[in-house]
């Protein structure tokens, strides 16, 4: 069952939220990929917020670029832990998607990571540290993936 759920707005997205699809891979944690616009679909979105405990999901990574509200509008409707992953598709470069996500109002949180590859490969590492309070095996992939990364800074 996907603990992770991974929303994009776009299909057009999956390019630059694969550092994270594949860091979930390494450590071995299932994910849920849907593409699902909060402009072009926002019923989908709702219906999608509101039955992703159902589902399976404890941690959502929500990728957006320019007004980014795909990650706000997930929050809005789940009480899980809502990641967002502003992305550079605008000619902003992903500045829009930051400021967006990052100044949510006041009572619908949303976890904001850095704009573009860099920031999906932390959301899925910052997944695996909430999921890792509950989990043993993901706590103890993600100890084995940061004594690999001190490692290598030797």
């Amino acid at each position: 069952m996907a603990l992770i759920g991974v929303v994009l707005g776009s299909k057009t997205d999956t390019e630059l939220i694969q550092p994270a699809l594949d860091m979930m891979k390494k450590l071995g944690i299932d994910y849920q990929l849907s593409i699902i616009s909060a402009h072009r679909n926002p019923e989908k979105v709702r219906e999608y917020g509101l039955k992703a405990v159902e589902r399976g999901i404890e941690v959502i990574i929500a990728a957006a670029g320019m007004s980014a509200h795909l990650p706000g509008v997930l929050s809005s409707w789940t009480m899980l832990p809502v990641i967002g992953v502003p992305l550079p598709t605008s000619e902003l470069k992903g500045l829009d998607a930051l400021f967006s996500i990052s100044q949510m109002p006041a009572g619908v949180p949303v976890a904001c990571m850095g704009i573009g590859t860099s920031g999906a490969k932390n959301a899925a590492l910052f997944a695996a540290q909430i999921l890792g309070t509950k989990y043993d095996e993901i706590r103890q992939a993600y100890r084995v993936y940061r004594e690999q990364l001190a490692g290598e800074q030797l």
